[in-house]
């Protein structure tokens, strides 16, 4: 009994071997490469906490929100109603393309999505954790770009 006790609680504990949860100066310079660094006035430190406060650094995370009807994807947990596969589509992509960790169709979208009129503002978690914050340089302590 306590033998496969002690087993099931490992099998929690083991995490995936396919995760990929990127380092922060990896993702910061994927997002840099792919031309996010003061892209509509945003500072790549910006870009970095968002991905930090929506994902974890995880570009293969898959949120459902079951109160507000949505799911979101990838590293910056972009939403299927507005922006990917069967919702209005504006990145006129699908949703599996943003879980990929070369971040390319993520960077296309979020282009997409920060040209709006609400800007970085499109993602609530930056204006609560990113938007005023004066910690902003520590996302890109060490990296070297």
């Amino acid at each position: 009994m306590k033998v496969s006790m002690v087993l099931s609680l490992i099998g929690y504990l083991v995490v995936p071997s396919d995760t990929a949860v990127l380092g922060r100066c990896v993702v910061a310079k994927k997002l840099h490469d792919g031309g996010l660094s003061d892209f509509e006035g945003y500072s790549l430190e910006n870009w970095v906490c968002l991905a930090y406060f929506e994902s974890k650094f995880n570009p293969m995370a898959v949120y459902e929100n079951s109160r507000s009807d949505f799911i979101g994807y990838g590293l910056f947990q972009i939403r299927n109603h507005d922006w990917c596969d069967h919702g209005r589509n504006r990145c006129h992509m699908s949703c599996s393309a943003l879980l990929n960790p070369d971040l390319n169709k993520t960077i296309e979208c979020a282009k997409t999505i920060v040209k709006g009129k609400r800007g970085m503002g499109a993602w609530p978690s930056w204006t609560l954790n990113c938007q005023h914050s004066d910690t902003l340089a520590r996302w890109l302590d060490g990296c070297k770009l």
